[in-house]
């Protein structure tokens, strides 16, 4: 759906080219909520304003389907950009228009004049995003997670076949950002629209992305599924958001376990291996000794997936970890 080749972005300042995004080859598959997770300044907001050419690149092609989109002409690029809606982090709503009034804005900025047309979309999209009782209130009679959710219908109302979210969850509270990361969920799985979410935050992109791009300085330092990029991490950066994400199992790894006795293994089941009793079955079989450390159960997405952190000793050792491998669990050996 989305491709950047050799994409690269710079900004002159006081005479000299300051590289917001180094070189870089992108795709995003039609269909897949695609995250990209970055500190304040990695470069994040750069990209996803790319994809609509908000922001112009200084290099290098983005191409969505067959588009080149940085060859298109003004009215070329006006037509494509009704194909992709954007969501903003503090809501960007008029704020001397009704709720319906904003929803509809967009439609005739595209050209809809046909009064009724444009209120049954309004509608279909008020009962979708759950504000039908709304419709003619004003933004500031709405709570941050209403405004959001006029935000994702306005969004949607030239039924585009991109939506990108930037830092959309970013100014609400937990509660209210698990509601609207859910709706987002809904819209990518019932509508089959392609999503890219930018984040701070990788609890958000385990709960409702499908792969990940973790920037840094400008730069892809690490990219995959989520779960890949979750259980697994391999930069330092990505390691840095998974333990603000784990806050217990960061705390419990810098201690580095130098007073448990045995060695200590990382056991990651993913699927339907979560819910099986395999650790107690090789602990029976093997002669075993096992001590949790930390651990949790969980969701990446809709994917079931376990993290235990154990001390284990005994001399079969090595025998239970090939036989946990042979069960789809995936162990580490942490260093002391």
């Amino acid at each position: 759906m989305i491709r950047f080749v050799d994409v690269r972005k710079s900004y002159r300042v006081g005479g000299q080219d300051i590289p917001a995004l180094k070189p870089f080859n992108l795709e995003i598959a039609d269909g897949e909520v695609f995250g990209i997770i970055g500190h304040s300044g990695a470069g994040k907001s750069t990209l996803i304003r790319l994809i609509n050419l908000l922001e112009r690149p200084s290099g290098g092609r983005i191409l969505i389907g067959d588009t080149d989109m940085t060859a298109l002409d003004d009215a070329g690029l006006r037509a494509q950009r009704q194909r992709i809606g954007m969501i903003f982090q503090h809501f960007n709503l008029l704020a001397s228009q009704t709720v319906a009034d904003n929803i509809a804005f967009p439609m005739r900025l595209a050209g809809e004049r046909d009064a009724r047309a444009i209120r049954a979309r309004v509608d279909e999209l008020l009962t979708r995003v759950g504000l039908s009782a709304h419709a003619d209130k004003y933004p500031s009679q709405l709570s941050g997670g209403q405004k959001q959710r006029v935000g994702i219908a306005r969004a949607l109302a030239n039924r585009p076949s991109i939506l990108l979210c930037d830092e959309a969850t970013s100014a609400l509270d937990p509660q209210t950002t698990a509601s609207v990361l859910e709706l987002l969920a809904e819209i990518n799985r019932e509508l089959k629209l392609t999503i890219v979410l930018i984040t701070h935050e990788m609890d958000v992109v385990r709960r409702v992305c499908d792969r990940v791009a973790v920037l840094d300085a400008g730069q892809i330092v690490e990219m995959g599924s989520v779960a890949d990029v979750f259980l697994h991490p391999q930069h330092a950066t990505t390691r840095r958001f998974v333990n603000e994400a784990l806050p217990e199992e960061a705390a419990s790894e810098h201690s580095h376990y130098a007073h448990v006795p045995g060695r200590i293994m990382r056991l990651s089941f993913r699927g339907e291996a979560t819910w099986t009793p395999a650790l107690g079955r090789v602990a029976r079989e093997t002669g075993v000794d096992f001590n949790i450390l930390a651990g949790r159960v969980d969701r990446i997405k809709d994917l079931p997936y376990g993290q235990l952190t154990l001390a284990m000793q005994g001399d079969g050792v090595d025998r239970a970890m090939a036989t946990l491998r042979d069960a789809g669990i995936e162990i580490e050996e942490l260093p002391r």
